[in-house]
């Protein structure tokens, strides 16, 4: 089997170019739109309605973000050296998973590629190209298709089963989704059926524990390896929406066997992924874990959780991204 290799070594660019400062509000600002009564996101395309729930996890953000920055501080005010980073082509916002990590475990972002001690590429997109290479360690510039369609095959041919369903021969109910990142449109619907351009059929993964509500399993990696598990716990009417009834903080070696973390480990590998989020589901009724989604540029700590299992989690994922670049 194979196993994620390390980075490769990568010659400096002569020519890479220079980031421009930016005035942090006038820039974050800009990756939202106001459009038709909804908060847009600009890069993805998203439209967020405003209701309660949203409300409160932008308050839930905005104490996040306060301990985010005591976390900064405290790093700056440390007499260690601090690794820089290049994200290209975006720079990740703190309430991405990858660049709040980065900040809990001091690390700063560079202003020049020529001085990061390791590049990411970082682009919201579903496909998209990888930058030229400008450090000596780069992450997850293999991980250029992160599409349902491309997941579900990638994982099928690693785990060994399918997820993807073909809609025009199946009976019964199946998952129709959206191809693209983000989106969270997905929905059952009754088969066979004529397929949605631009949309993907999966089966129907049951995910129901005892308490009747589903779990959902938000797995970050580092390398290929789980670092922590969010499971996320949903109403079944809920089970496709962004927002959790609850949230909890687990162990990988608690929820997946050796033998799955090992092949959660080559599917990272084949996906290019050497950081980022995976959405897992596990099938009451078989047993078996089914990769559903790729997330390279995703948010956390999940909202759900306490703040104890939040600053937890960012403690492990913090220790993980400094093993990943060396920096441990």
């Amino acid at each position: 089997m194979r196993m994620m290799s390390k980075p490769a070594a990568l010659t400096l660019s002569p020519v890479a170019p220079v980031r421009q400062a930016q005035n942090p509000l006038t820039d974050w600002l800009k990756d939202f739109e106001w459009h038709e009564g909804r908060i847009g996101i600009r890069k993805t395309g998203i439209r967020l309605e405003i209701t309660s729930a949203l409300i409160n996890e932008i308050v839930q953000w905005a104490g996040y973000l306060a301990l985010l920055s005591v976390a900064s501080l405290r790093a700056r005010l440390s007499s260690r050296s601090r690794p820089k980073l290049w994200f290209a082509p975006d720079i990740p916002r703190p309430w991405y998973l990858l660049r709040g990590t980065a900040i809990w475990a001091g690390f700063d972002t560079a202003s020049s590629p020529m001085e990061a001690a390791a590049a990411f590429y970082f682009d919201d997109a579903t496909d998209g190209e990888a930058p030229p290479a400008v450090s000596a360690m780069r992450f997850n510039h293999g991980c250029t298709d992160i599409s349902k369609g491309h997941v579900a095959r990638v994982f099928e041919g690693v785990f060994g089963y399918p997820l993807l369903v073909d809609p025009t021969k199946t009976h019964g109910e199946v998952v129709e989704k959206s191809e693209k990142n983000g989106v969270h449109d997905g929905r059952i619907v009754m088969a066979p059926l004529a397929p949605t351009p631009g949309c993907v059929y999966q089966r129907v993964v049951d995910t129901r524990d005892d308490d009747g509500c589903c779990h959902d399993l938000r797995t970050p990696c580092a390398g290929g390896d789980p670092v922590v598990v969010w499971v996320k716990v949903k109403t079944p009417e809920g089970r496709f929406s962004i927002n959790n009834r609850r949230a909890v903080l687990a162990d990988p070696v608690d929820i997946y066997s050796a033998e799955e973390r090992s092949l959660i480990r080559e599917f990272s590998a084949r996906m290019g992924l050497d950081w980022g989020g995976l959405d897992i589901l596990r099938d009451r009724n078989t047993g078996r874990i089914y990769i559903v989604d790729v997330n390279k540029t995703d948010l956390g700590p999940v909202v759900a959780l306490s703040w104890r299992d939040k600053i937890r989690s960012m403690n492990r994922l913090s220790r993980a991204l400094k093993r990943l670049i060396g920096a441990a």
